[in-house]
């Protein structure tokens, strides 16, 4: 199958997978000679339509050169002439292909070393992997194998959703947040610029959070490859198993990360299945103010909080008796490819200014300045290390990486 039929079937992927009857394709596809019977009956174990369509369309990829014309074909002899149209607008659509490998020699000056040495670069389709290459110690070139890495193909990516509780019951005795609004509106915009549906709901309630994240939870992802959950309001601490701490609903009720992490995993949402899911959460994990300690480095001298800084704290409360909160109990059977940004160290506070929280305005920065060339561990580093040169009160955010790839955003 020629490169531009290959990408068309991925940008259609998700009108496809959405409306496409499969029933009828099976007999047709074995006739003309796409598939074998035992192929088919491998494409249709999966239980849900969505998931069959799914699988035929990345299985057609490898079907040789025939594979595309004939799919077309079969699909105006069903009555599914308009998928097929959508098809052909969009291999019409795009850009021939470059060419796969261009060898040249570029000069390359290798820190620690006088002189210049030339390397081959790689150009073309192969950059997409060059742009995540490093230099070995002794000048080799390192590309990454995609094999390693997620693909995210489909457009959009996946849902984004947002919850942002900025006030509070008075009976919840939790402060308004000022500025959580603005980094409501950064993440808005940059993950909507990273090719992902944006939904932002403000000030729930703590079972309307949850409503929320089952909804999201429960949808059809089969079309898209990622799921990404941003949490802005006041946090705790809460007794947990795997996750730490919890965030509030407006009516002051907690919720812990770990239930709502476990609302997505394999389990309870079959259809994210080895997709990454990511978490960003910007609350406090506890009350603790942390001074820092001193350190003899070049560390840029953060600036000393003005009288605007707020934290996203709220007192622990522990259970009576050695045991869990009911809510916090809970397992993640298949705990694999999600990622908990944090926007704090568990126990710690987080600060936030009228401009915005800390966490929420560097996170922002660096996906907009890396997104292009990092994979997303790299950059919450990088988020950690500026947000912990800020301050006379310190914060240091960090995650909880069940990732199994490299995670890079599709800009």
């Amino acid at each position: 199958m020629e490169e531009q039929q290959r990408r068309a079937l991925r940008r259609g992927r998700a009108r496809l997978v959405a409306a496409l009857r499969v029933e009828p394709l099976w007999d047709p596809l074995e006739r003309r000679g796409i598939f074998t019977r035992t192929m088919l009956e491998e494409l249709q174990s999966p239980g849900s339509r969505g998931d069959q369509a799914r699988q035929l369309l990345i299985d057609l990829e490898t079907r040789g050169k025939q594979a595309f014309p004939v799919f077309l074909s079969i699909l105006r002899d069903t009555g599914q002439g308009d998928l097929a149209d959508m098809l052909v607008q969009e291999c019409e659509s795009l850009p021939a292909p470059p060419q796969l490998l261009d060898l040249q020699p570029v000069e390359l000056e290798l820190r620690g070393e006088k002189q210049q040495k030339k390397l081959p670069f790689l150009t073309g389709v192969a950059s997409h992997w060059i742009s995540r290459q490093a230099l070995g110690k002794r000048g080799s070139l390192i590309v990454m194998c995609p094999c390693q890495v997620y693909e995210l193909k489909a457009d959009p990516c996946g849902h984004c959703l947002i919850l942002n509780n900025v006030t509070f019951s008075r009976d919840s005795n939790l402060s308004t947040r000022v500025g959580s609004d603005l980094d409501c509106e950064k993440l808005e915009r940059r993950f909507k610029a990273l090719r992902f549906n944006v939904l932002t709901r403000h000030d729930l309630k703590a079972q309307e959070m949850v409503l929320e994240l089952q909804k999201l939870a429960q949808r059809d992802h089969s079309a898209l490859d990622c799921c990404i959950v941003v949490i802005l309001s006041h946090g705790c601490q809460t007794s947990h198993i795997q996750f730490p701490g919890g965030v509030y609903g407006t009516d002051g009720k907690p919720i812990p990360i770990e239930k709502i992490v476990n609302y997505f995993n394999g389990s309870n949402c079959p259809s994210l299945r080895g997709k990454p899911k990511l978490f960003f959460i910007q609350a406090c994990g506890g009350e603790q103010r942390d001074r820092g300690f001193v350190v003899d480095c070049d560390s840029p001298k953060g600036e000393a909080p003005g009288a605007s800084l707020e934290s996203d704290a709220t007192p622990f409360r522990a259970p009576l008796g050695n045991v869990d909160e009911p809510d916090a109990i809970a397992c993640l059977p298949t705990p694999s490819d999600i990622l908990v940004s944090y926007s704090t160290f568990p126990g710690f506070v987080s600060w936030r200014e009228a401009t915005g929280s800390w966490y929420v305005e560097t996170l922002d920065s660096v996906l907009e300045r890396y997104a292009r060339s990092e994979d997303l561990l790299n950059m919450l580093m990088r988020v950690a290390n500026t947000v912990s040169a800020k301050g006379s009160y310190k914060q240091i955010p960090g995650c909880f990486n069940f990732l199994r790839k490299k995670f890079y955003f599709v800009c």
